[in-house]
């Protein structure tokens, strides 16, 4: 038997979710074949495994009759062997093997899908342009619950556009006008390129006008520029997932990488780019800033999640699908990393209590994230104490969460750094806070805050919260403790409650027994 997956014992570790069996997905684009391993089918997916191989697979189709070339196919292939036994090693439950526009369109493709079938036994799915564009859009939606607006997937070989509303696409299409081919079509030359996509680029879906109107970028073409414009403006948070730029700006970023390519010289940064897609990107570049004109967006937004994450979403039954990833996401940080995931229960129910009684304005939103930071509040718990609020920081401000912009990442960071470090988060510098606003970053003090008076009284264990109280007496905070919990009391509690008072505009705060 053979020694990588013929072992009986289960090699899964305490620290994954019990139960979880691993799903895989093999993207075969024509720039690049992606395996993505994920912790298990759920609505919020978390990779377990992810690891690509830049076969270029649609390099020289249209000078090779269209056909895939032999170097490309053998470079794709052995990668995809390499893939087969990982997806083996990881025990996935199921694997889905996912070919798009090179694939799609060569003539050859039945021998290239035969020899990856007879490597990985399990059946290709050779995907329509308006599939791709379906399944990239609920990429989107997988992401980005309530997202509306028009999402464009850039390959190596072409362009999905679709349009989303109400969590759903109502209208797909596709156009030649991947980077690998307009590179090939425009002879090395971006400017030439831009003025093919202005050719090709008829679309229905991008026809439109309107102050709010957004446009998604998704596709690893489009990722490397959105990772290059971060470093070069500081951006504080070196993450794609929803990173939103001015339509305005973005137009005028690609316009300055299409015409430095054109003047012979190197574009800015372009040594900060992955050797992989440094050439590709001011092709990219034309494509997006064609593009943002046409559909005349004000804002566009960056996805990390497509085809893939979009694909296993759709496999989702519908009551599965309405699931706030999210929260999903959060409550399993909670059962694999806290104390007790019980207490953050509890927690929740005690800064609702809190709210109710002081009378503190919450929107859905609002609500949403007190859950959230309810849910993780206790991560760092094996930390040294020292680094206990820049560990969960880093944890939630640059984990693999989905469902939440970045001012909303800046909120649960600044809650955890208070929980750890105090209102004036002693120690804990991070860049990433600017992106919340003055009034998150209140309700954040806010949070922190009670989470300061929650934590000395439960010790992080359920049971206690439930049975203390709060109550206002015209300007004063009181905190109410049972008879049985009145050892509770001392110099230590009344001055983190003095503190939550001051946070919450009240005069004075006392704890109150019986």
């Amino acid at each position: 038997m053979n020694q990588y997956w013929g072992v009986d014992a289960d090699p899964t570790a305490q620290g994954r979710i019990k139960g979880a069996r691993p799903v895989a997905v093999l993207d075969i684009g024509s720039n690049s074949v992606r395996l993505v391993v994920y912790e298990r089918h759920a609505r919020s997916l978390t990779p377990l495994y992810n690891e690509k191989s830049a076969a270029a697979l649609g390099r020289g189709m249209a000078a090779n009759e269209g056909r895939l070339a032999d170097e490309n196919m053998a470079r794709a292939l052995t990668a995809i062997r390499r893939f087969a036994l990982v997806a083996k090693l990881m025990r996935a439950g199921e694997v889905h093997i996912l070919a798009t526009s090179a694939v799609r369109e060569a003539a050859n493709r039945e021998e290239f899908v035969e020899a990856v079938e007879s490597i990985m036994e399990v059946p290709v799915r050779v995907l329509s342009g308006e599939e791709e564009a379906h399944f990239a859009a609920l990429g989107v939606v997988a992401g980005y619950p309530g997202f509306a607006g028009v999402v464009g997937d850039l390959g190596g070989g072409s362009l999905e556009l679709s349009t989303i509303n109400d969590g759903m696409d109502t209208y797909g299409e596709t156009y030649n006008i991947g980077v690998i081919r307009l590179q090939d079509d425009a002879d090395g030359s971006p400017s030439k390129a831009a003025e093919i996509v202005r050719k090709r680029l008829k679309s229905k879906t991008l026809s439109g006008d309107g102050e709010d109107r957004i446009f998604c970028a998704i596709g690893g073409t489009w990722r490397a520029m959105a990772k290059l414009h971060q470093k070069l403006s500081d951006y504080p948070l070196h993450m794609v997932q929803h990173y939103m730029v001015p339509a305005a700006d973005m137009i005028g970023f690609c316009e300055e990488i299409v015409e430095a390519v054109a003047d012979g010289k190197s574009y800015r940064g372009a040594d900060l780019v992955s050797s992989s897609r440094r050439e590709l990107v001011p092709y990219g570049a034309a494509v997006l800033g064609e593009v943002l004109r046409a559909g005349r967006f004000s804002t566009v937004m960056f996805s990390a999640l497509g085809v893939r994450e979009g694909y296993l979403f759709g496999l989702l039954a519908k009551d599965e699908q309405a699931v706030d990833p999210l929260i999903q996401g959060a409550e399993e940080m909670s059962v694999l990393r806290s104390r007790s995931p019980a207490h953050a229960q509890d927690l929740i129910e005690f800064t609702g209590r809190f709210f109710m009684r002081a009378k503190v304005d919450e929107s859905s939103s609002e609500e949403r994230l007190r859950r959230v930071a309810c849910l993780i509040a206790d991560l760092g718990w094996r930390a040294h104490p020292d680094y206990r609020a820049q560990q969960s920081i880093d944890t939630v401000a640059f984990g693999a969460l989905s469902g939440i912009d970045h001012p909303g990442r800046a909120f649960l960071a600044e809650v955890l750094a208070i929980r750890y470090a105090g209102l004036k988060r002693k120690g804990v510098d991070v860049p990433a806070f600017k992106l919340s606003t003055p009034q998150m970053s209140e309700r954040a003090r806010l949070v922190g805050a009670l989470f300061r008076v929650a934590y000395p009284m439960s010790a992080a264990m359920p049971g206690i919260l439930p049975r203390v109280e709060f109550e206002v007496d015209g300007k004063s905070l009181l905190l109410k403790l049972p008879q049985d919990l009145a050892f509770l009391d001392g110099e230590h509690l009344r001055g983190r409650l003095e503190q939550l008072a001051g946070v919450a505009g009240f005069k004075t705060s006392a704890v109150v027994i019986g």
